[in-house]
């Protein structure tokens, strides 16, 4: 009976969460395999491909874009939705570029997730209540991405913004912007 099911790979630093996750599914009638970074998800999906993967955007060590790259180079069939809390137009557009089926914000319950993977639905369905984020928020949420990329060195990613290490640390120590 397990051949039947179908297989979905669940990727996510938050263990309690990933867990709880994958039970849900699980119980939905799918094998669910999980990991908690991309190594893990990597060798899962060379070991056998998944026919869909959820896959968190922010992770310790690789991102889900660089994941999302990965997995499409291993089997460019498995339908992938990009989950995140940190949901942007921007990391939304090339998650899609690159080869997502659909992008969701968290918090997304399992429903809202397994029907993302519905290719009859558009891809902006599953979101359509999102509202546009104010520009403090994108700036804000920018920030952040380029700071994480820089591995928390201000002084880099002042650099890479083209602005003032002491202007870039204030407007990182901020809290995040409403939307």
């Amino acid at each position: 009976m397990a051949e039947s099911r179908p297989s979905l790979l669940l990727v996510d630093d938050d263990a309690v969460y990933r867990e709880r996750l994958a039970k849900a599914i699980t119980a939905r009638g799918y094998e669910v395999r999980t990991a908690a970074d991309a190594e893990a998800a990597v060798a899962l999906a060379q070991a056998d491909s998944p026919e869909f993967a959820v896959l968190d955007l922010r992770m310790p060590g690789e991102s889900g874009l660089d994941l999302l790259r990965r997995l499409m180079t291993i089997d460019p069939t498995t339908r992938v939705l990009m989950l995140t809390g940190y949901g942007s137009i921007a990391t939304a557009l090339e998650a899609v570029r690159l080869g997502a089926a659909n992008y969701l914000t968290k918090p997304a319950d399992v429903d809202d997730i397994l029907a993302a993977f519905n290719p009859e639905a558009p891809a902006v369905e599953a979101n359509t209540d999102l509202e546009t984020p104010s520009l403090a928020r994108v700036e804000w949420e920018h920030i952040q991405r380029v700071l994480g990329d820089c591995e928390g060195n201000l002084s880099e990613a002042a650099r890479r913004l083209g602005m003032h290490r002491r202007s870039l640390q204030r407007k990182a120590s901020r809290r995040r912007p409403a939307k």
